[in-house]
């Protein structure tokens, strides 16, 4: 995929201060930011997905956004849906002459970006996914340890749902050896330079901890109500994990607000350290993400992205 307008990436896991950060060099570099955010697809899904949409508004210019709130809440929306919407919201940034940034905690999304995604060729097998909807968390995670996979580098298992459907790759690949579903083909891989923001690990769980209670605050439970009342099933909500999985637990009453909160705060930190998880799995499958120290002031951040990205532009980087 040639062009001369590289994709700059800011990524990190959750309360790492990713769109923040991402919106302040769009308004320095005249940029549009591109999510890469698998939940907020979704509209009025907004405080349990984190958009802080007061976020793009930098000393009063709006920065523009792409691929937040294209889809209905209840919707299912996945890594294939994304490449074809990333494509288009890539080519109007283009056209606008500004520079595409990709913000975003989904990894899995912006390795397909960079590498490629065939697994949707693999069809889905119902009487395997209702065997493994039977087994906890752990159970799943031991048996995809325990598969035979060459998989293992590349699957995302980040959350139930994936790890799902990472067992099911894993299981027809065994049975389909001729298949090939390998990430590379570099033809159609978007050029680009990434950038990483990794806070101390308590410092991200106090973050974490601080947000969840003033997301609670801001009426995070209210949000959930408001899509039930819409007809929404609690099994739609749940599907989304986390904060539309435990409170839509705690208002259908199948859990109490304090186990709620423990549970789901409990959720995100481990959240947090899967998405750590799988980024350096992509670092170890040759893609380079430049960290960010976490003191750096954010003027040091700022200038250190864009002369970095400018260089990358130029051709002058060497191996960023």
């Amino acid at each position: 995929m040639s062009t001369e307008t590289p994709l700059l990436i800011i990524l990190g896991p959750t309360a790492s201060g990713k769109t923040h950060l991402a919106t302040r060099v769009a308004h320095e570099i005249s940029g549009e930011i591109i999510s890469a955010d698998s939940r907020q697809v979704y509209r009025q899904m907004d405080i349990g997905t984190g958009k802080d949409l007061d976020e793009y508004i930098v000393n009063g210019e709006y920065i523009p956004t792409h691929l937040i709130n294209i889809r209905d809440a209840g919707d299912k929306y996945n890594v294939n849906d994304f490449q074809h919407d990333f494509a288009d919201a890539y080519q109007q940034i283009l056209a606008n002459g500004r520079v595409p940034i990709v913000c975003g905690g989904t990894g899995f999304y912006i390795y397909a970006l960079l590498k490629g995604h065939a697994n949707d060729t693999v069809p889905v097998n119902d009487a395997l996914r209702a065997e493994l909807e039977a087994l906890s968390n752990d159970q799943l995670t031991a048996r995809f340890q325990a598969s035979d996979s060459a998989y293992h580098a590349l699957a995302d298992i980040s959350t139930r749902k994936r790890l799902i459907r990472a067992l099911e790759i894993a299981a027809f690949l065994h049975d389909h050896p001729e298949t090939d579903i390998a990430f590379g083909d570099e033809a159609n891989a978007y050029p680009a330079l990434i950038f990483g923001l990794n806070p101390p690990v308590e410092t991200r769980r106090e973050r974490i901890s601080k947000r969840l209670s003033t997301r609670l605050k801001q009426g995070l439970i209210e949000e959930v109500q408001s899509l039930l009342n819409q007809d929404i099933t609690p099994d739609s909500l749940i599907y989304y994990g986390l904060e539309y999985k435990y409170v839509t637990l705690y208002v259908t009453g199948a859990m109490t607000f304090e186990e709620m909160h423990s549970k789901l705060e409990t959720e995100i930190h481990r959240f947090a350290k899967r998405q750590m998880t799988f980024f350096r799995k992509m670092e170890k499958d040759g893609l380079k993400i430049n960290w960010i120290p976490d003191q750096w002031s954010e003027s040091e951040k700022i200038r250190f992205i864009i002369a970095r990205y400018r260089e990358f532009k130029s051709g002058n980087a060497g191996n960023m």
